[in-house]
């Protein structure tokens, strides 16, 4: 990591703690008064938009939480899914069909 990435980092966590908003602008100041003079501003125009909306210290707090899964998807209608239910089993038994018959024809992974 750079020192112009390090001290976009510091700076958006010093705001992030004190409950102000991550701006380009704000970043700027913090790292103007740190006497960190090799900072372009492309990197706190892109932390702040990183950051746009976002609220730090959850993201600091949910690490090593792995970022959560996605939800499972629920059918449309209430009767929509139990229809589905079956459909989706015949297509996998296809499928298992399917990677069966590879195995009888004597070609394998590693022959």
């Amino acid at each position: 990591m750079s020192n112009s990435e390090l001290a976009t980092s510091y700076a958006a966590l010093i705001l992030a703690d004190d409950d102000v908003e991550v701006t380009p602008d704000k970043l700027q100041t913090l790292i103007k008064a740190a006497n960190i003079d090799d900072v372009e501003s492309i990197w706190t125009t892109l932390f702040a938009k990183a950051l746009e909306g976002k609220n730090v210290k959850d993201m600091l707090l949910n690490v090593g939480s792995g970022g959560g899964a996605a939800a499972a998807p629920t059918g449309g209608a209430g009767g929509a899914t139990t229809e589905t239910a079956p459909e989706e089993a015949k297509e996998e038994k296809k499928e298992e069909e399917k990677e069966e018959s590879d195995e009888d024809m004597g070609f394998g992974l590693f022959d």
